[in-house]
C-alpha cells in the first residue's frame, strides 16, 4: 500500500510539474505584455494547420489581425510549444533580414550532416559553416555561368513546346499544366545540376521527378514527428534522426556518386554547375580544404539545387500562366512583347534577348508577388536582441517570422493586392515602394542564391509557352478562385491548375 501511495505521489508531481511548465510555455507573451492570440494546448496558434489553412495564410491572417494596431514591431505566436514571433513591421523586417542580420542569421531548420547527409545544405546550416560555403557557392551563380548553361535550358525549353503540342493533339478540351511544368523543370535542373537527361517530360512517371516528389511529400517520420524535427532540430539531431526516406537519400547520392566518377574518370565537361562542384571536391581531394567542398558537400548542394528549383519554378510558371489565362489583354501585351524580341533577332532566344523582355518579367515579379510559392520566411535569434521600446526585445533561439505572402498583400505596399497588375514593378514604383516588400527570393545576405538561375528557367519557359501557345479559362474544368493545398509547407494549388490551351495558328512557331 505504501508503495502505491508514493507511486501515486509521485504520478501527481510529475503531473503538475508538467503542467505548470504548460502553462508557463502559453503564458509567456502575456507575461510580457506582446500581443498575440491566445493559444490553444497543445497546437498553440496553428490548430487549422495540414487541416483547412496553410501554413502561410495563417501567419498571414495574423499580421493583417495586428498590422498597425499595436505599439511594437511584432507579435508573439505560438507553434505548437515553439515560441515565435511575426513581423508587423516593415522596417523591423529590413532590421531582421539585413541591418541586424549577425543576431539573426540563422533559420533554425533540422540538419544532421552525419546521419543525413543530405540535410547539411546551404538553405540549413547554422553560422560559419553557413557563411564559409555560401563564399564557397556565390562564384558559381554569376551571370556569366548563368549564360553557359542557357542553351542547356533552351534545348529542355523546346522538348517543352512539343510535348505540349503531343498533348493538345490527345486531349483537344483541357490541359493540367502543373505536372507538365514540373516535368519540364525536374528536366532542366537534371541536366544543369546532375548531368543527366532524365527524359521526365517524355516519361512523366521517370524515377527522376517521382523522387523529387517523394522528397518534398514523404517523410521518413510521418507529419507528426516531422513537427519535431521543426520544433527541436538540434535535439533531433542528437537523437540521430533523419528527415528524407531511405530511398530518396539512397537514389540522389548514388546518382551523384556516379555522375562525379564517370566525369572525373573521362574528364567530361558540360559548363553546368555539377562541373563547378566537382571542380571544389578536387580541390578538396588534392589538400585545399580552405576552397574545396567533401563529397557529401556537393551532394548535399546538388540536392538542394534541385529541390529549391524543381516546385518552386514550375508551381511560379503554373500561377504565372493561370493569370494570364483571367487576363487576356495583359496575356496579348505579353505576347506581343515577346514575338517582338523574337523578330527583331530573327527568331532566336538567347542569354541577350531574353533580357529584353522587361514586360514578362514584370509579369513573373507579379506572379510572385500575388502568389509567392515560399509564403513566409524563417529567421532564430541567435542572440538576444534589443528594441528601442524595451518590452519587444526577443531573446536567444526564438523563432522569427517573416510574412511575406502576408506583406506582399498588404494595400499599404500593393493597392489592390488582388489584382494582378505588372505595372506595379515599373521602376518607378518600384523606387517608391519601402525595402523588404518584395520578397520571392528572400533578402539580405541569405537571399537565395540561385535566384538568377531560377528567373533564367522561368523567363525561358514562359517566352516559349507565350509565343507558342494561348492559355484560356476552361469553362468547367478551371478553378476560379484558385484554391491551395493546406498540407504543404509551399503554396500550390489544390487539384492542379487545368487550363484550355490551343496552339497559334497562322503565325510563327520559332521557339529558338
Amino acid at each position: 500500500m505504501a508503495v502505491l501511495v508514493v507511486l501515486l505521489v509521485g504520478v501527481l508531481t510529475l503531473v503538475a510539474c508538467i503542467t505548470t511548465f504548460v502553462h508557463q510555455h502559453f503564458n509567456y507573451w502575456k507575461r510580457r505584455g506582446i500581443p498575440h492570440e491566445a493559444p490553444s494546448i497543445p497546437f498553440g496558434n496553428t490548430s487549422e494547420l495540414m487541416k483547412t489553412m496553410q501554413i502561410s495564410d495563417i501567419f498571414k491572417r495574423t499580421y493583417f489581425l495586428f498590422r498597425n494596431k499595436t505599439d511594437g514591431p511584432f507579435v508573439g505566436f505560438y507553434m505548437y510549444f515553439k515560441k515565435m514571433v511575426i513581423v508587423t513591421d516593415i522596417d523591423f523586417a529590413k532590421t531582421v533580414l539585413i541591418r541586424e542580420f549577425d543576431k539573426f542569421h540563422d533559420r533554425g531548420i533540422f540538419h544532421n550532416e552525419v546521419d543525413d547527409p543530405l540535410t547539411a545544405n546551404l538553405v540549413n546550416i547554422e553560422g560559419q559553416k553557413w557563411k564559409t560555403l555560401r563564399q564557397k557557392l556565390t562564384p558559381t551563380f554569376t551571370s556569366g555561368k548563368m549564360k553557359t548553361m542557357f542553351p542547356s535550358v533552351l534545348n529542355v525549353g523546346d522538348e517543352m513546346i512539343r510535348v505540349f503540342e503531343r498533348k493538345i493533339s490527345q486531349s483537344k478540351d483541357s490541359l493540367e499544366i502543373t505536372d507538365l511544368l514540373a516535368c519540364f523543370t525536374a528536366d532542366v535542373i537534371g541536366c544543369c545540376a546532375f548531368g543527366i537527361d532524365c527524359n521526365c517530360l517524355s516519361d512523366p512517371k521517370a524515377e527522376f521527378v517521382q523522387m523529387g516528389t517523394a522528397a518534398l511529400t514523404e517523410r521518413r517520420y510521418g507529419k507528426t514527428l516531422d513537427l519535431f524535427l521543426f520544433g527541436a532540430p538540434k535535439l533531433a539531431a542528437k537523437l540521430r534522426m533523419k528527415e528524407y526516406v531511405q530511398r530518396v537519400e539512397d537514389f540522389y547520392m548514388n546518382i551523384i556518386r556516379n555522375t562525379v566518377d564517370y566525369r572525373v574518370k573521362n574528364k567530361v565537361k558540360r559548363n553546368d554547375f555539377m562541373d563547378m562542384l566537382i571542380d571544389m571536391k578536387l580541390k578538396y581531394d588534392n589538400g585545399d580544404k580552405l576552397n574545396g567542398l567533401t563529397f557529401n558537400e556537393i551532394a548535399a548542394q546538388a540536392f538542394l539545387f534541385f529541390l529549391a528549383g524543381f516546385e518552386t519554378s514550375s508551381t511560379t510558371m503554373g500561377f504565372a500562366l493561370y493569370e494570364l489565362a483571367c487576363n487576356q489583354d495583359i496575356q496579348d501585351k505579353l505576347r506581343t512583347e515577346v514575338d517582338g524580341v523574337l523578330e527583331k533577332h530573327n527568331g532566336k532566344l538567347d542569354y541577350d534577348s531574353m533580357r529584353e523582355m522587361t514586360y514578362l518579367e514584370k509579369v513573373i515579379d507579379e506572379t510572385m508577388r500575388k502568389r509567392p510559392v515560399v509564403g513566409h520566411l524563417i529567421r532564430v535569434a541567435t542572440q538576444r536582441y534589443e528594441h528601442s521600446n524595451p518590452k519587444y526585445y526577443i531573446e536567444e533561439g526564438t523563432g522569427v517570422i517573416v510574412p511575406s505572402w502576408a506583406i506582399h498583400h498588404d494595400p499599404e505596399f500593393y493597392p489592390e493586392p488582388e489584382m494582378f497588375i505588372p505595372e506595379r514593378f515599373d521602376e518607378e514604383q518600384v523606387k517608391q515602394r519601402p525595402a523588404c516588400t518584395f520578397l520571392p527570393f528572400g533578402d539580405g545576405p541569405r537571399n537565395c542564391i540561385g535566384l538568377r538561375f531560377g528567373r533564367m528557367q522561368v523567363i525561358v519557359g514562359m517566352a516559349l509557352l507565350i509565343h507558342n501557345f494561348r492559355f484560356e479559362l476552361h469553362p468547367t474544368k478551371t478553378v476560379v478562385p484558385l484554391e491551395y493545398k493546406t498540407d504543404d509547407i509551399l503554396l500550390s494549388s489544390k487539384g492542379g491548375i487545368h487550363l484550355k490551351v490551343t496552339r497559334r495558328i497562322n503565325e510563327s512557331s520559332v521557339t529558338a
